[in-house]
């Protein structure tokens, strides 16, 4: 098997080494290569020349959504359109896209990337990979099916959804590996059990991506699928960070292992945009440090998650950050607090009775006053006359840890809607 695509730093004296290399190849090609970089560096009067060390970063613009889309069709472009091999776009709904553009080398480098988080999830070649996310413009799929084929698996390109076809080739490929959203994964494991099909199945991890996995949900995979707990991986990415696989927990899950040999990760108060202290829950900003078509630098992801100091017991040198803990401007205000929906999706997962799915119902009464409903779904082995327990739990526990009142409704398992791709928690009606 070949480890191309294994970390290629053995210390981190030669990681920063690299990443000051690339710090300055990247500024160096943005500047040369792309109007907008070019402008945008001369606004704040800065030159390649004058990136001298990592802390030098500071120095450097930041770079938003609303760049990218401004910039469309071609937004950061920085090689001629001709060494341009594949666009991709977001899945964004509003607005237009962010489309971003590949060289071969990126298509190269990224399936280095993901090859390595198959290597960190101890994947083997000999594993059957059922990749269950979206194809087309997405980065999702062909993210999962690049990686798979660079690593050397078999790749079951199925795509979402179809859950009958899922099932038959879980069966009769004897998939070992599937790829999908956590949503997703939920899916495919309440339907295993519905059929009864674990004792006939091969499948022994999961790889979710593309949305925040809460240990509920991830709890009632692994109970209705008969995949272990601790073989169900969170991988990490953004389209514009090449796609999926750009990180990925290995079988420690300690954190999610982020590959420092290709991008740098900046952890910034999404206000002040000042560094916080290690192990503070901040903004993701990352910088490629070898990426052609489409560099970015200092690309304020609206991701947030906090860097873990503590050492792998895998041994690793890539550092690692939490799972992303929601998004800055996921953010809802409800009279006068500020709350992100990860905190609500924590504070569920540790109520015994309550299920792995949930909604928040944000209204405004006729008297200008929000409320605020959370509905949840019952777990399915939970008593219909512990409803009443598990609404003065929830409704104690976020009064205690937000400081507001909420109403909850408790409904029976399976009643709220599942979905192939990213499940919708927020529901705000107020405007």
């Amino acid at each position: 098997m070949t480890s191309t695509y294994m970390p290629r730093v053995r210390t981190r004296e030669e990681l920063e080494s690299l990443q000051l290399s690339g710090l300055q190849w990247t500024v160096s090609h943005a500047y040369n290569g792309s109007s907008f970089y070019r402008n945008r560096f001369n606004e704040v009067g800065v030159r390649p020349e004058d990136i001298k060390t990592l802390e030098d970063i500071r120095k450097l613009p930041f770079v938003t959504s609303k760049d990218l889309q401004e910039g469309y069709p071609f937004p950061l472009l920085s090689v001629p359109l001709e060494s341009v091999v594949r666009i991709h776009a977001s899945s964004g709904t509003t607005g237009k896209r962010k489309v971003l553009c590949y060289t071969a080398k990126d298509i190269d480098d990224w399936a280095n990337m993901f090859a390595r988080c198959y290597a960190f999830a101890g994947c083997a070649p000999a594993d059957r990979i059922q990749i269950a996310v979206g194809y087309g413009v997405w980065t999702a799929g062909v993210g999962f099916q690049n990686g798979c084929e660079r690593f050397g698996a078999m790749s079951i390109p199925v795509g979402p959804g179809n859950l009958d076809m899922q099932c038959q080739f879980l069966e009769d490929f004897q998939t070992t590996v599937t790829g999908s959203t956590a949503s997703m994964g939920l899916l495919l494991a309440e339907e295993i059990d519905r059929r009864g099909l674990r004792g006939r199945l091969a499948l022994n991890k999961m790889i979710f991506g593309s949305e925040r996995s809460s240990d509920a949900m991830r709890v009632r995979i692994s109970d209705l699928s008969g995949v272990e707990p601790d073989q169900l991986f969170d991988i990490a990415g953004l389209t514009e960070l090449y796609g999926p696989g750009t990180g990925i927990d290995c079988r420690y899950h300690k954190g999610i292992h982020y590959w420092a040999d290709y991008y740098i990760l900046e952890i910034l108060n999404p206000d002040t945009l000042h560094p916080v202290q290690p192990g503070e829950v901040g903004e993701m900003v990352v910088t490629t440090l070898m990426k052609e078509g489409a560099p970015l630098v200092r690309y304020r992801t609206r991701d947030l998650t906090r860097i873990i100091t503590e050492q792998c017991p895998c041994g690793s040198i890539m550092p690692m950050h939490d799972r992303i803990l929601g998004r800055s401007d996921d953010m809802f205000i409800f009279r006068a607090v500020n709350i992100y929906p990860s905190h609500i999706d924590q504070l569920l997962s540790n109520i015994t009775g309550v299920g792995s799915e949930y909604q928040i119902h944000l209204t405004r009464e006729a008297d200008g006053k929000d409320e605020m409903l959370i509905r949840v779904e019952r777990a399915i082995d939970c008593p219909i006359d512990d409803a009443g327990r598990i609404k003065k739990a929830i409704a104690d526990e976020i009064k205690k840890q937000t400081l507001v009142s909420c109403t909850v409704d408790v409904v029976e398992y399976g009643t709220l809607p599942r979905s192939e791709r990213k499940t919708k928690r927020v529901f705000d009606s107020r405007n």
